[in-house]
């Protein structure tokens, strides 16, 4: 499942409270077709926006709410534009794809752990990681 973005990206970082700027138009646009996409990867697809312009963009995305920062072990920090919903990721340990699972409907367990330690629990991020489909067929093409 991927979230709907909104129509327009200089709309999006207007309603998120930040002032539209090219870098922030050209990145919030790449990250849009390209979910979980490292700084790296979307400097990649813009080679006219710095790759500190990007970080910033980022950056600044982030602390406003408008991008989810995911960091699975072993891989960079990613980031994606689906962050009104508690979701977790599935990450491909041949491959390193990534891809979004929903979490439970109604009642979500994963955020009832067997112990609180006190702590008003909003958020849980779970990744899942085994192998996708191509790289399991490879591991065993039988």
């Amino acid at each position: 499942m991927t979230a709907a973005v909104p129509v327009s990206a200089a709309d999006a970082i207007r309603a998120a409270g930040l002032r539209v700027t090219e870098p922030r138009r050209a990145v919030f646009t790449a990250l849009a077709g390209h979910p979980h996409a490292s700084a790296e990867d979307l400097h990649a697809q813009l080679p006219e926006v710095s790759l500190q312009s990007v970080y910033n963009a980022l950056g600044d995305f982030a602390t406003a709410g408008l991008v989810r920062r995911i960091e699975p072990a072993g891989h960079p920090m990613m980031f994606e534009l689906r962050v009104a919903d508690n979701h977790h990721h599935l990450v491909c340990t041949g491959c390193g794809a990534i891809e979004d699972v929903d979490c439970a409907v109604g009642h979500a367990p994963c955020l009832i752990p067997s112990e609180t330690h006190g702590y008003r629990l909003a958020t849980a991020e779970i990744t899942y990681w085994g192998l996708c489909a191509d790289c399991a067929q490879a591991a065993d093409p039988a």
